[in-house]
């Protein structure tokens, strides 16, 4: 029978899920350990959930770790930018009046029905 254990350790959720009965227990030392190697693998990351699947001798490892924000960066009339807050009114003007494409399959085959 399988048993699963949810705990926090350092403000992260842990869940450990036990394949068999006979399973040996995780320790909060290994699983300190576990939390380590995380984030020597992900130095720039934040790990919000660590998940543990014990199998006998064997232990699969998942790790869950905060979402990135990114910043759109585009390339505008030969500028890459990521806003265009700065931009002159020449500069904007130029944005405005440039041939946008569409990505979308609708998009592209009625620009190509019109002459592509």
């Amino acid at each position: 029978m399988a048993q699963t254990i949810k705990q926090q350790v350092s403000g992260i959720d842990i869940t450990i899920a036990y394949a068999n009965e006979g399973d040996a227990p995780v320790s909060e030392k290994e699983i300190n350990a576990y939390i380590d190697r995380a984030r020597e693998l992900y130095p720039a990351d934040t790990l919000e959930w660590l998940k543990l699947e014990v199998d006998g001798e064997d232990v699969g490892i998942s790790y869950g770790l905060a979402p990135v924000p990114f910043d759109r960066i585009r390339r505008i009339t030969g500028y890459l930018v990521g806003t265009m807050d700065r931009w002159n009114n020449a500069k904007s003007s130029e944005e405005h009046d440039r041939v946008k494409h569409g990505t979308d399959r609708a998009e592209a085959a009625f620009a190509c029905s019109n002459g592509c």
